[in-house]
């Protein structure tokens, strides 16, 4: 079935795709982290953060029509969170209606009744449950993550980039700062999500980068 027909038009694995799913690539493997090319901090990380949506993506990939991958993202994010000894607070809410995938049409209908219905539903919200380290620099994050109005538990891959006083930076993105990437999978079966089931994957990967300002020790 021609994907015009659908009204979707998810795009071939292109240039741009290529490159981003590279990125991604070398983003997630804690050898090659851009952030360790130059220069990271390991201070005390304790206290609450605020997240900052400048600085912070959430990135997914979903296959199309068994031969390629699509990819996309979210732009509106905010929340906090807290992981250390005294325990774990992690809230991310993202509005649904900021999804892009680089083509007006498609995002469209994603943001349609028979995808996320973002009028409907209009946050996808993650709230963390427990966090337990695996390494020196790596833990799993438990939670439940909500969307298109369905809650589901989710176990997210946590890299702990970075922590530091970066207080040289300008207004208003100084002051002492953390940085995590995160990765994880669903199925969008799930959350009621089940348009064009041969066309378009079940599977729906995750990848989270999120860096934050303390706001309070």
């Amino acid at each position: 079935m021609p994907t015009e027909s659908l009204g979707l038009r998810f795009f071939p694995l292109g240039t741009a795709a290529a490159v981003l799913i590279i990125s991604l690539l070398s983003l997630y493997s804690p050898q090659t982290a851009s952030a360790a090319a130059y220069t990271t901090g390991h201070s005390d990380p304790t206290g609450l953060f605020k997240i900052d949506p400048d600085h912070t993506s959430v990135v997914f990939t979903i296959g199309h029509a068994g031969v390629a991958t699509a990819v996309g993202r979210f732009d509106a994010i905010k929340g906090h969170y807290r992981l250390d000894s005294r325990g774990t607070d992690v809230l991310i809410e993202i509005a649904t209606k900021s999804i892009d995938t680089n083509q007006a049409q498609r995002d469209k209908d994603l943001r349609g009744p028979d995808f996320l219905d973002a009028k409907t539903f209009p946050t996808i919200r993650f709230v963390a449950t427990s966090y337990k380290k695996t390494g020196k620099m790596a833990g799993l994050l438990t939670g439940k993550i909500t969307i298109h109005g369905k809650t589901r538990p989710i176990v997210l891959k946590i890299h702990e980039v970075g922590a530091a006083d970066v207080s040289a930076l300008p207004k208003p993105w100084g002051g002492y700062l953390t940085g995590y990437n995160a990765e994880g999978s669903l199925r969008r079966s799930d959350f009621g999500i089940t348009t064009y089931p041969s066309m378009i994957g079940d599977k729906v990967n995750l990848y989270i980068s999120v860096e934050g300002i303390r706001i309070k020790k």
